[in-house]
C-alpha cells in the first residue's frame, strides 16, 4: 500500500478545488477534485447539481484515485435518507471503489463515537434544517435541539468565523443537556478549531462535516485518519467511548 494514498473529492463548488482542510489535516495525501457546481444553500441549489455527482466519480475513478468521497452534506441528504443510500450503491457501481459521502461521514463519526441523542448546529434555513433532522432521524438518531444561521447563498458559511459557530452551538448544547454528541453541519463551515474548546466545555464529542468527510476518506483508502489537535473523534481519543487503537 502507497504511503501517500489519492483520493478522489466530488465537490460542490463550481471549480475543482479541494477544500482547505484536507491538505492541513493530511498534508501527505494527495487529493483530486472534481467540482459539481452547486449554486445555493436550497433544494433548488442542490438539484441544479445533483446530476453531476456520478459523472465526476466516474472521472475520478479514471484518476487512479483509491476512494471517492463526495463533499457537501446538504447535497447529499436534501433529498432523503434511501435516496442517499441509493446514491452509495450507484457510486460504488461506476467508480468500483470504496466510496462514500460528507452525510454518511457525519454518521459515521456520531455512530464512532456512540452518539445516538444529539444537538444540532447548522448553517442553513428552515426547510434545509427540516431535511436534515429527516435523515438523521431515518439514520437512527434522536435529535434533541437543531439551530441553523439561516444562510442560503453557497458562500455564506465562510463568512462565519469559529467563535460565531461555537456561540451558537453553544446555545444548541444548552437546549440540550442530555445530548450525547453535536453535530456541525455544513462543508462551508470553517470548524476545524471549534472541536477542542466545545467537548472541553459541555463534555461530549464533537463531529463536523468537513473534518469527519477527511477522516472518512481516508478509512476508505485504509488509513487510520487519526490526527492530533482537532477533537476526539480525529485524534481517536475516545473517552471512554471507543477503546484505544494500538
Amino acid at each position: 500500500m502507497a504511503q501517500e494514498p489519492t483520493i478522489g473529492l466530488v465537490v460542490p463548488f463550481a471549480s475543482d478545488a479541494v477544500p482547505d482542510e484536507g491538505p492541513v489535516m493530511y498534508p501527505a495525501a494527495h487529493f483530486i477534485a472534481r467540482g459539481v457546481g452547486v449554486r445555493s444553500l436550497t433544494p433548488a441549489g442542490y438539484d441544479a447539481a445533483v446530476d453531476g455527482i456520478l459523472p465526476a466519480a466516474e472521472y475520478l475513478a479514471g484518476q487512479g484515485v483509491e476512494a471517492v468521497m463526495v463533499i457537501g452534506t446538504s447535497l447529499t441528504f436534501h433529498r432523503g435518507f434511501a435516496w442517499h443510500q441509493r446514491l452509495l450503491e450507484q457510486l460504488h457501481a461506476v467508480t468500483g471503489l470504496p466510496v462514500s459521502t460528507m452525510s454518511a461521514a457525519v454518521v459515521d463519526g456520531l455512530r464512532t463515537m456512540r452518539a445516538r441523542r444529539i444537538a444540532v448546529t447548522t448553517a442553513y434555513a428552515e426547510e434545509v434544517n427540516d431535511r436534515l433532522r429527516d435523515f438523521l432521524v431515518a439514520a437512527g438518531f434522536t435529535v434533541l435541539a437543531l439551530k441553523g444561521f439561516g444562510l442560503v447563498g453557497f458562500g455564506d458559511p465562510a463568512s462565519k468565523s469559529e467563535d460565531d459557530i461555537i456561540a451558537l452551538s453553544a446555545r444548541v448544547c444548552g437546549e440540550a443537556p442530555d445530548a450525547e454528541g453535536l453535530l456541525i453541519a455544513c462543508g462551508g463551515l470553517r470548524t476545524l478549531g471549534v472541536a477542542k474548546p466545545l467537548e472541553e466545555r459541555f463534555g461530549i464529542p464533537v463531529v463536523s462535516s468537513t473534518p469527519a468527510a477527511f477522516w472518512s476518506a481516508m478509512r476508505l483508502a485504509g488509513r487510520s485518519g487519526h490526527v492530533a489537535g482537532h477533537g476526539w473523534l480525529l485524534e481517536g481519543a475516545r473517552h471512554g467511548r471507543i477503546p484505544l487503537a494500538g
